[in-house]
């Protein structure tokens, strides 16, 4: 099964905006119920904006209106018309004038899309390993001042290459038969990196 390319932004957006079972939005999102359970009474993923699929071209109302109606059919992912491009390997080159926001733009993606790997991020932004692991255990020198933000909007990469990058890391935890799971837990350094609702003010 494929799985949306944003699963708990989609997750959040349906608890919020339909009428879907636990259950349901939990298939689809490839996530537990509890775990859904668990973001619908608000004990984990306040600080995550919903990603509206059919706007994103993931879903269609009359898909979820469907599902709506009978809680034991399940909602079926958009086929996308054309396979999403990817960019060549190696890392990506940033502008000098861009580089100090690119520990924002890490901070974003550790956050929001805790299912890519240090290497999807270090040719997605252009950094190295060692940059990540400090911003992730706040190590980094300018750390108090760090605030998330999206890369894209920062113009640290397309919006293509983000889909692609999750795509990929989305298909890898279906080949391994792994769900995407709540990984910041209450001791992990990536919660102190919470994402306000209006992050993007003043870009």
């Amino acid at each position: 099964m494929t799985l949306p390319l944003m699963p708990k932004a989609t997750a959040v957006w349906l608890i919020e905006k339909t009428a879907l079972t636990f259950e349901q939005i939990a298939v689809f999102c490839g996530m537990h119920p509890l775990e859904i359970q668990a973001i619908a009474d608000g004990e984990v993923g306040g600080s995550i904006n919903g990603y509206d699929p059919i706007k994103n071209n993931q879903l269609t109302e009359a898909e979820i209106k469907r599902c709506e109606g009978n809680a034991s059919a399940r909602l079926k992912l958009k086929a996308a018309p054309n396979p999403v491009a990817r960019r060549a390997k190696g890392a990506r080159y940033t502008p000098v004038a861009k580089r100090h926001d690119r520990p924002d733009a890490i901070a974003f993606i550790l956050r929001q899309f805790p299912q890519l790997n240090d290497t999807q991020i270090v040719r997605l932004l252009g950094t190295t390993k060692d940059t990540i692991a400090k911003i992730r255990n706040r190590e980094h020198w300018n750390s108090p001042n760090i605030k998330p933000r999206d890369p894209v909007i920062l113009g640290l990469c397309t919006q293509t290459d983000l889909n692609a990058a999750v795509q990929a890391a989305n298909d890898r935890l279906v080949r391994e038969g792994t769900a995407l799971q709540d990984t910041l837990h209450e001791d992990d350094p990536n919660r102190l990196f919470a994402i306000p609702d209006e992050s993007h003010d003043g870009l």
